[in-house]
């Protein structure tokens, strides 16, 4: 019974520091887009969230190998369901934080645009694009003449 009353605290706890973290993402919109308070409070978040991980790992961990009286078949798949829960709620949390983070690195650096080889090379003309060619080919003979060199 005694390991059945620490399971529980075990996953109480969890829940609680789930719901710290619920919090702590909640209050980050009232701080102030940079500086050094919103990086303490990101550092916490993130820290939180590392622990969560970790008690669910823990929790996991004890369902696997019972200690004490056996518990049965439905007990233990409630119990996993409870954890499973739990943890995909920490993961939709975790995202939830790391989008926030990527919405302010757009905000500071502006959208990232990637583009293609193609749109790259549009701007270029022949002459500039024979150059590149010319100087591809001589930096082959430069790397062929180093390889026999190492090889002799």
């Amino acid at each position: 019974m005694a390991s059945s009353d620490t399971w529980i605290k075990e996953y109480n706890e969890a829940a609680r520091i789930a719901d710290d973290i619920n919090g702590m993402i909640s209050e980050r919109i009232s701080l102030p887009a940079s500086g050094p308070e919103t990086q303490r409070h990101a550092s916490a978040i993130r820290r939180k969230i590392t622990i969560l991980g970790t008690r669910l790992d823990g929790l996991q961990s004890l369902l696997s190998r019972p200690t004490g009286k056996p518990l049965t078949d439905k007990e233990m798949n409630r119990r996993k369901d409870m954890v499973a829960n739990l943890r995909s709620k920490a993961n939709q949390m975790a995202s939830a934080f790391n989008m926030s983070n990527f919405a302010n690195r757009e905000s500071l650096l502006g959208p990232e645009t990637k583009q293609d080889a193609m749109s790259r090379t549009v701007g270029l003309d022949n002459s500039g694009l024979v150059e590149q060619d010319e100087g591809l080919e001589k930096l082959e003979e430069t790397v062929m003449s180093t390889k026999h060199i190492a090889l002799a």
